[in-house]
């Protein structure tokens, strides 16, 4: 039966506690309807009650679109349940069946519908000392007549929540980590099943987390506050209509647990010894605890989080084992992020020390210096009562390399390395007839899931593992083609917003913890615009550029205002100006040679140009028109400034040229020039890039929309340093932060700043897709409503292939050379979708039309392009 599939509220399946007054609602095509011509949504408090609608009926809308509509009833209020199913009907007038019924419900909207103060243990830690994880208990009777149970828990810091001896979920590091000082996540759970008539106890074990831990680079911790706090509203409903609360306060009783440390830096320290059995059940006879310190926190948000939970995923064992001095290190083959699990038995208070490390030094020790102060060490404490199995709880570790120090004794049955990440949805898929590629392609995957991980991180291993705008900006194409990162971005422009400085900057990162001040600079602090619209792009998501706006406004209007004749960062105006073309390979430091003010003025014209558009999709034309006109003012002022009559572009650097193409800032009279000069250059360097962190996302693409097709693959498959394969053949399994992490002439590069675990660099991954395979989402119908489909097969590779799973369904695309040079194409369009195809480019030429097609598979075969190289 024909009906569609795959419901969603916001991009959830029958979500918790939200805290959206108007949720979306979406669904997919069934397979066999090529397109839809109208929807019809019924609402309802019961399954039952489906047929009259008593929540809302929207009757028949006249429209395509099936993804994020707005649900139409009245505002919904806390702790209602709303069940929903949807009909659609086809291009001949054909009404489908219903869906299946599915429902979301909603949470405690307002910190007013709380029940209960935050509660906190007394302070045992200091701003450079560590400190004991509290433990948390409460009884409380129930009758037997229960039919629900909902808990809504938020933190400041990490808890794990216990239900009579139960751990409630499977979420890590519960509720995340926002700017605590403006808003806090909160996570429901159904828990009836974990109450009971009678005596019941809820517990928690509450870490210090990203609130009071170490945070940052700066050796420091409690920079939101001195020690975490805990909320906790555990609402019963019983059948003759009660309802009862069990809320955090006074009455709850704290003590010292096993738990010596536990930190997401420096590690965590459990001692077995100290178990206290029983004290998260009722009944515990809790002598020497005591009363739990109650406070109000009156200005803070408690919200739904827009983003999933951090889960554990995939488990690593070990693919070899060695011995180096005291320590028994294992390699795990993969470059992850997690920790380890293990299963030991000993004498009692035998103590096994665990630590991490990407990489080994050349005597097989851990390479740990890369670290910083980051200890990123695990200590076990045995009970000594038989084999004991140990995971940290409250930590995470980048590493591919761990090593246990065991004492004489203590015998170790199992290990194996668990991976946590945000629950991400993973979509896309890219395979080509180059190995080495392929493997860039995994090291990609494997760096964003490392560094997504709550927000999208700069590195996962060292003293720092922040939300860097600028590495988040550089990769977002990348890892929405990868994954559905719409929520996790949702979330984290939330925390861009926090972060805004009163004069409309963005920070260096978000949350903001104060690393470089209220300007993040160039290519950073644009990620306040560049990251939005690429999610509305790539997922169809109005409202995040809706609730955005008037923040990237702030933020453009800023540029504008402390611009001089509008050079962005102009050296006699400013002091700073950014970060430069991070960790370039030219000759500059780390910052390369690249001018400041150049960088600066180029995001500042994109941005504009990119705000110009947003403004058009929101249907406000004046503003469109203002900051179309400001755009190419801008970019009137980067050619005055830095592009000479002859495609010079000053400073003479890779990026310099790269930028300039990409945001179309010279006159198209001057692009062969200018490009010229930039494969001059890349010749001159025996076919190697120099480009940094600003620079290399945009360097292939750049050389193919200016006809060096064959430039851009000589740099993806160069394989000697600095490229991207260069690592790849090093053995890296994620992609590194330098193009020169390791070589095998020098070693290590300097461990103050070497992370083997970075993604910035990957955002080639886009050109993979989008000019290889040759599948690009159509800005005018985004969500991949409609493609642009126009592979670049070049000459070195014999095929390439994506699939993605878009917000409306699965695209597949991928060409194949026969013998005889003709390539294959072929696509796959999901239903209520259209492409717009062009014919492959071999090595250069223009980009011509092929037809349109809508849902359905395609094979064509196209006799081979090959217009004369230009330059």
């Amino acid at each position: 039966m024909t009906f569609p599939r795959r419901l969603r509220c916001e991009y959830f399946t029958e979500p918790l506690g939200l805290t959206e007054k108007r949720p979306r609602l979406s669904w997919r095509l069934p397979g066999e309807m090529e397109r839809q011509t109208a929807w019809h949504v019924q609402a309802a408090s019961t399954p039952e009650l489906l047929d009259a609608a008593d929540v809302w009926d929207s009757g028949a809308v006249e429209s395509s679109e099936s993804h994020l509509i707005p649900f139409g009833g009245r505002e919904r209020i806390s702790r209602e349940r709303v069940y929903w199913r949807v009909r659609i009907r086809d291009d001949r007038g054909v009404w489908s069946a219903w869906s299946a019924a599915t429902w979301w419900e909603m949470g405690l909207i307002g910190a007013s519908e709380w029940s209960g103060q935050w509660i906190s243990s007394e302070l045992n830690g200091t701003v450079t000392e560590t400190t004991a994880v509290p433990l948390f208990r409460n009884e409380f009777d129930l009758p037997a007549d229960l039919i629900s149970a909902r808990v809504h828990v938020t933190a400041l810091g990490a808890v794990q929540l216990r239900i009579n001896g139960r751990i409630v979920g499977q979420d890590v590091f519960v509720p995340g980590w926002t700017d605590y000082r403006k808003r806090v996540a909160v996570r429901t759970y159904d828990v009836a099943d974990c109450l009971h008539p009678g005596s019941n106890c809820i517990a928690a074990v509450l870490a210090d987390g990203w609130f009071c831990g170490f945070l940052g680079y700066e050796k420091r911790r409690q920079f939101y506050g001195d020690r975490p706090h805990l909320r906790v509203h555990l609402e019963c409903e019983f059948a003759n209509g009660e309802r009862r609360i069990i809320a955090t306060g006074s009455d709850w009783m704290t003590a010292d647990g096993p738990w010596l440390q536990a930190d997401m830096q420096m590690g965590e320290i459990y001692d077995a010894t100290r178990e206290m059995p029983g004290w998260d059940r009722a009944g515990f006879a809790n002598t020497g605890w005591t009363a739990a310190r109650a406070t109000d926190f009156p200005d803070l948000a408690l919200e739904f989080s827009a983003a999933e939970p951090v889960r554990r995923h995939e488990r690593f064992l070990p693919i070899s084992t060695s011995q180096c001095g005291d320590e028994r290190v294992f390699d795990f083959g993969q470059n992850l992020v997690g920790r380890l699990k293990i299963e030991v038995s000993g004498p009692r208070g035998s103590r096994i020390v665990m630590r991490h490390a990407e990489m080994l030094n050349p005597d097989g020790s851990l390479y740990t210096e890369n670290l910083r102060s980051a200890r990123s060490e695990d200590v076990y404490v045995l009970r000594g009562d038989g084999p004991e199995a140990f995971e940290p709880e409250f930590t995470f570790h980048g590493f591919r390399f761990a090593g246990l120090t065991l004492r004489e004794g203590v015998t170790l049955h199992g290990i194996e390395a668990v991976v946590l990440r945000t629950a991400l949805e993973e979509t896309g898929t890219f395979d080509c007839s180059e190995p080495l590629v392929n493997q860039l392609q995994k090291n990609i995957v494997w760096g964003q899931r490392g560094n997504f991980l709550e927000v999208p991180t700069d590195c996962p291993q060292r003293d720092e593992r922040l939300g860097w705008t600028g590495d988040a900006q550089v990769f977002v194409r990348t890892a929405s083609f990868n994954a559905n990162v719409a929520p996790i971005f949702t979330k984290w422009m939330q925390d861009l917003r926090d972060a805004q400085s009163e004069e409309g900057f963005y920070p260096a990162v978000a949350p903001n913890v104060s690393i470089h001040g209220k300007d993040g600079g160039p290519a950073w602090a644009d990620a306040g615009v560049i990251c939005p619209w690429a999610i509305y792009v790539y997922f169809g998501d109005r409202r995040i550029l809706e609730r955005h706006y008037d923040s990237a406004r702030r933020f453009v209007d800023s540029l504008h205002a402390t611009s001089q004749n509008l050079i962005r960062c102009h050296p006699e105006f400013v002091e700073w100006g950014g970060f430069g073309d991070w960790l370039a390979k030219d000759g500059g430091g780390t910052e390369g040679t690249t001018p400041k003010e150049l960088i600066g003025t180029a995001f500042f014209a994109e941005s504009a140009r990119i705000l110009s558009r947003i403004s058009e999709v929101l249907e406000r034309p004046q503003e469109a028109e203002a900051y179309r006109t400001l755009a190419a003012d801008v970019g009137k002022a980067f050619r005055q400034r830095f592009v000479s009559n002859d495609g010079r572009v000053q400073g003479g650097t890779q990026t310099g040229a790269v930028l300039a193409l990409r945001f179309h800032l010279v006159e198209e009279s001057l692009r062969p020039a200018v490009a010229s000069r930039l494969v001059a250059d890349i010749r001159s360097r025996d076919l190697h890039l120099s480009t940094g962190f600003v620079g290399t996302p945009h360097l292939l693409q750049a050389l193919t929309e200016t006809g060096h097709l064959d430039v851009a693959y000589d740099l993806l498959l160069q394989k000697t340093f600095p490229s991207w394969l260069f690592p790849v053949l090093c053995g890296a399994t994620t992609i590194w932060e330098r193009w020169d992490g390791w070589t095998p002439d020098k070693g290590f590069q300097d461990a103050g700043m070497n992370s083997f675990n970075h993604y910035a660099y990957g955002a080639v991954g886009n050109w993979l897709y989008e000019t290889v395979a040759g599948l690009n989402p159509d800005e005018s119908a985004p969500g991949f409503r409609r493609a642009v489909v126009h592979p670049h097969p070049g000459t070195r590779l014999d095929r390439a292939r994506v699939t993605y799973e878009s917000v409306h369904g699965r695209w597949a695309c991928g060409w194949v050379r026969d013998a005889e040079g003709a390539i294959q194409v072929e696509l796959e369009v999901p239903p209520g979708c259209s492409a717009r195809v062009l014919e492959p480019v071999v090595e250069s030429g223009p980009a011509t039309a092929f037809g349109e097609v809508g849902a359905g598979r395609y094979l064509w075969t196209f006799e081979p392009i090959a217009a004369p190289r230009v330059g």
